[in-house]
């Protein structure tokens, strides 16, 4: 007989992982090309389905020269997207995005056209300080960069396109504060699927998708991820609600699956 092997729980690919960070919109970091160039955080950025980028900055920001000056109008230039966990951890992000293209200002009715496009798809009052002290910037991406537990990958645009969000990914946070600063009993009981090892560490909650629930365990040697897997891939708060109840060992589960 072959050696057992243990199946790895389902995880949503680097495609969606990396649309459900750009959805997120956590903060973000411009990087211009070149050895001295300075990190630069935007009034505001979007990410869009296509992957690309609207940027926000300031007038009177001395990037906004250079590119005017460039050849073409184009810079290349780097945006760093994170993904913040949802509580106070000692490793406080989960996840990065990288984007890297050409950036350019767009001129008035670019720009006007642009700041309409994003408020479809986010609104945002910041928006309206574009044409109004702030310049609109679009990075057209030509490669896209995930890091996170799960591991590096790059992501084609065509796939990210494709690809959607996690649908809980703008509740996640809400949700998994409330279980640390509420259900701390709860969480304990998760420690009942952890590698035994890991049982005595400070076990708190780190992320939440269709596919399962992630823990991270702070102890002395260490920071450790875990996922615990559903039993089906859930896409609505009921679902999901039964699923947790099953990793916590509610005892009303059972009844409920027999009624």
């Amino acid at each position: 007989m072959g050696e057992k092997t243990t199946r790895r729980p389902a995880l949503p690919s680097p495609a969606e992982r990396a649309r459900t960070i750009a959805r997120r919109g956590g903060k973000a970091v411009l990087m211009p090309s070149g050895e001295n160039a300075a990190r630069i955080a935007p009034l505001l950025h979007h990410v869009h389905p296509d992957g690309a980028a609207t940027v926000l900055l300031a007038d009177e920001h001395p990037l906004i020269a250079s590119a005017w000056q460039a050849p073409r109008g184009e810079l290349t230039a780097m945006l760093e997207v994170a993904d913040p966990t949802p509580v106070r951890l000692r490793e406080p992000v989960r996840g990065l995005l990288w984007l890297t293209g050409w950036l350019r200002v767009l001129d008035p009715e670019q720009a006007r056209a642009e700041v309409v496009r994003v408020a479809e798809q986010r609104p945002d009052s910041r928006l309206l300080d574009a044409g109004h002290g702030a310049s609109v910037l679009r990075l057209e991406s030509a490669s896209m960069v995930l890091a996170d537990a799960e591991g590096t990958a790059s992501v084609q645009p065509e796939d990210f396109l494709a690809a959607s969000p996690d649908p809980f990914c703008l509740m996640e946070d809400g949700w998994l504060r409330h279980l640390e600063l509420s259900h701390r009993d709860v969480v304990g009981l998760l420690a009942r699927h952890l590698p035994e090892r890991l049982r005595g560490g400070h076990i708190r909650p780190l992320g939440l998708d269709k596919y399962g629930l992630r823990l991270r365990v702070e102890s002395a040697d260490g920071d450790h991820d875990v996922r615990l897997a559903f039993s089906r891939t859930v896409t609505n708060a009921e679902h999901l609600g039964i699923e947790l109840r099953r990793l916590v060992g509610c005892p009303f589960l059972a009844q409920q699956r027999q009624g």
